[in-house]
């Protein structure tokens, strides 16, 4: 090779990826790239020195000469090897050498480059570092960090000078490429020796470390196979000697042992858990099944078996907390106090014929299951908790809306990863007792697919002939729920399935009237809000006509939360007006609820009204309570088609038929021709179509408004009117009257046409409700007309065919 001056020479160059080669230590390289191979094979053909630089970036195949780290280290070739494509060389380090320039060469890479001499490699602080080296090299090594046995001896000897140990060492550290790299360019030796000590130290400290939980796991394994071979030998021992204490067992066993003894399980339950606890003991404990049976055993200990709360049925004290905690609902409390006179007496009998050993009359006892129906927001769920303050039993609210999977109520089988027991267990242990008061909230909302039908499973627990042995999927041992109240809610009585229904009393729940909405806000609501907000120590008041403000022209539901909404609003704007020490009305009169509450919401649906041609007003219940329901009836050129629109259920539309074939059939007695629905269409439509409406009350108003659109005659808007009507006129008696009569009084109605049928039913309508409206029961649909239309079809005269009246 030529060499230019006695510092720089010209040698071949290879490139590596992911290594370093440092000067003073052997490294057997691997070169499979054509332009290193024939730089290998030159340079051992001529002086065997190469020059050997890392390149940049690894994944460049044909690197050039600025993708190679500036400094290198050149090398002797001392052996080398040749394969099917590859060269397998071993080379020796000489010194580290810098890239000056590129020499132009077809073959491989040529280069000009300049060997770096050493700096700082002598004084007391080197020899210190040195020494520090060592001692970390020696750690590392009886930590068992691999080396080769030649160069443990080399740097353990100190048969290398303090360079040589400080490129030795660099080259055995387990770092990144970049670092190994910052190292060889690193000339100062005395920098170089204190980076590799404090990269060392690191690699010490993991190894120390790896040794510490190696030996933990090992010291852990062999502490438990001690164990467990221990408990087998015992176990031996004992099958031999027949003995069964618990002597040695774990002290978790041993805990649960008395746990079982103490939970007052019936015999048959604490046999199996008795079962379930050998076969814990004699698990390993690396079996999974173990903390499968764990889980179980824990629960069976923590269900109260025979905790009970102590009843105290004071009737009076039960009728004192029903009325302060609620106003108005008079004939569920009532039944209520019925209801707990029942326990009170069946209560006097279990004790006199527990005594006796009757058990005849003890099975017959059982408690009635009550179903609160009604819309929401009229106080069902907090009735519930009240009657189990006023029973001084605790209290268990579980939702079933959305349930569709059967497993949340019966529990899962144990052979399921996450196996838990079902809501009903869950409640119960979570009360503590087993004789709660258990709520179970939105059963009609229960759902159904392939998972199975809660429903279903609710008919066991509701059952007082089968809930004394409950069995869930989890616990697979009978509970006794004979002791639970149980209390359903529901907003419908429709969508709960019959035999489900058949096992429950129904007790229904109106809406609330004004006249109670403002009591309810004016002793709960109002002074509930100014705690909530920190007004309590205000002195603000509202007035009596604030309050029906409120109720009448910013709400129109059946229950209160929407007026407890507003009152909230009310309240949070005054507290702003307070924190930001600004006037504040002390007295909250009609104008303050306007500037409080912005403009009107809700206005008379009547009272701007006029009398028109085809339009009539129905009475409609949902499950939100009851709605008044405006049907039009437009008449135009066609061929006697009937239209129908306003999402209608099936029902609805048989009604709307039925009102269309009564009209025709009685074409003399509303004083029209033979054939008038010959050149017309009918198109009859219920406002509010995103709304679904559906049964067969609507009726008799409908065929109202058909009357009306084909006679000509408009329909006293103060009129409002519900029943079914059958072809020949007759109209038929429905439900839900209560509901409908007060949203018909909250919307300003003055008349209502009710069947004949449904006279019964006004005993439960209201004493102010009956003062406000007129009720006119009819048993025929002539009956209707005669009311409901200003005047009547015969003194009203013929309507042309073709020239229809359209409803405004």
């Amino acid at each position: 090779m030529e060499q230019s001056s006695s510092q720089s020479r010209v040698v071949p160059i290879v490139a590596i990826r992911g290594s370093v080669v440092f000067p003073h230590t052997d490294s057997i390289l691997s070169f499979g790239r054509t332009k290193s191979v024939s730089a290998v094979n030159t340079a051992f053909q001529q002086d065997r020195v190469i020059a050997i630089f890392s390149q940049k970036d690894s994944s460049v195949s044909d690197p050039s000469h600025e993708q190679l780290y500036p400094i290198g280290t050149i090398a002797t070739i001392t052996q080398m090897m040749t394969t099917e494509g590859e060269i397998h060389a071993m080379v020796r380090g000489q010194a580290r050498v810098r890239l000056i320039e590129s020499v132009p060469h077809e073959a491989f890479l040529m280069g000009k480059v300049l060997e770096i001499p050493e700096e700082d490699f002598e004084g007391e602080s080197v020899e210190a570092l040195s020494k520090k080296l060592v001692e970390l090299f020696r750690k590392a090594i009886n930590l068992g960090k691999g080396v080769e046995i030649t160069t443990i001896m080399k740097i353990l000897s100190r048969q290398a000078n303090i360079i040589e140990l400080a490129d030795s060492s660099a080259s055995l550290l387990d770092i990144k490429t970049k670092d190994k790299q910052k190292l060889l360019e690193t000339i100062s030796v005395k920098k170089r020796l204190e980076m590799v000590v404090e990269y060392l130290s690191r690699e010490v400290n993991v190894l120390d470390l790896e040794r510490v939980i190696s030996m933990k796991t090992q010291r852990r394994f062999e502490d438990q196979m001690r164990k467990a071979m221990l408990r087998e030998k015992k176990r031996t021992i004992e099958q031999e000697l027949g003995d069964n204490d618990d002597e040695g067992a774990d002290d978790d066993i041993v805990e649960l042992k008395e746990k079982i003894k103490k939970a007052g399980m019936p015999k048959d339950v604490r046999k199996k858990a008795i079962k379930e606890l050998k076969r814990l003991g004699q698990l390993s404990p690396h079996n999974p099944e173990g903390s499968y049976l764990r889980n179980y055993l824990d629960w069976m200990v923590d269900m109260p078996w025979s905790a009970r709360s102590t009843t105290d049925v004071s009737l009076k004290k039960a009728e004192k907390i029903l009325h302060d905690d609620h106003y108005g609902l008079d004939k569920p409390k009532d039944r209520i106090i019925e209801f707990l006179s029942v326990m009170k007496l069946k209560q006097e009998l279990e004790t006199k014929r527990k005594n006796k050993n009757d058990k005849r009359v003890l099975s017959e006892s059982h408690p009635t299951i009550l179903c609160f129906i009604g819309p929401p927001g009229v106080g069902k769920t907090s009735i519930g908790k009240s009657i189990a303050h006023a029973l001084g039993r605790e209290f268990v609210r579980v939702s079933l809306g959305g349930v569709r999977d059967e497993a949340e109520i019966r529990g899962h089988r144990r052979t399921y990863v996450g196996a838990m027991p079902g809501r009903i267990i869950q409640g119960i242990k979570n009360a503590g007792t087993k004789n709660p008061v258990f709520m179970l909230d939105e059963i009609d909302k229960l759902g159904l697919d392939y998972r199975g039908d809660p429903a279903s499973a609710l008919l066991e627990i509701l059952d007082p002939e089968q809930n004394r042995e409950f069995s869930d999927h989890y616990l697979e041992v009978p509970f006794d729920l004979s002791e639970v109240m149980f209390i359903c809610t529901a907003n419908v009585l429709d969508t709960i399935p019959l035999p489900l229904r058949d096992r429950m009393e129904i007790i229904k729940f109106a809406g609330y009237i004004h006249d109670e909405k403002f009591h309810i806000a004016k002793k709960y609501l109002w002074p509930k809000q100014l705690r909530v907000h920190g007004l309590d120590d205000k002195g603000i008041k509202i007035t009596d006509t604030s309050i029906s403000e409120v109720i009448k022209h910013y709400t129109r539901e059946a229950g209160v939360r929407e007026l407890e909404r507003n009152l909230a609003t009310i309240a949070r704007k005054i507290t702003r007006l307070v924190a930001e020490n600004k006037d504040y009305p002390h007295s909250i009169k009609p104008k303050d609820v306007k500037d409080l509450l912005g403009p009107i919401k809700f206005r008379s649906l009547i009272a701007e009204k006029k009398d028109e041609i085809g339009m009539s007003t129905g009475l409609a219940f949902t499950q939100t309570g009851g709605e008044i329901l405006f049907i039009e009836v437009a008449l135009m050129p066609g061929k006697g088609k009937l239209t129908i629109t306003g999402q209608l259920g099936s029902v609805m539309k048989e009604s709307a038929k039925a009102a269309f074939t009564w009209t025709r059939a009685h074409w003399k007695e509303l004083g029209i021709s033979e054939d008038f629905s010959k050149d017309i269409d009918v198109h009859i439509h219920v406002p509010e179509g995103a709304t679904p409406k559906d049964g067969p009350s609507a009726g008799i108003a409908l065929t109202t408004a058909l009357v009306s659109a084909v006679t000509g005659i408009p329909v006293r808007r103060e009129v409002s009117m519900t029943g079914e009507i059958t072809l020949r006129g007759r109209v038929l008696e429905i439900g839900g009257v209560k509901e409908k009569v007060i949203a018909a009084h909250r919307a300003g109605l003055k008349t209502i046409l009710l069947p004949k049928d449904n006279q019964k039913d006004m005993q439960d309508v209201p004493e102010n409700v009956k003062k406000d409206i007129k009720f006119i029961f009819v048993d025929n649909f002539s009956e209707v007309l005669k009311v409901a239309l200003v005047d009547t079809p015969r003194k009203q005269g013929m309507v042309s065919v073709g020239t229809p009246v359209i409803a405004a």
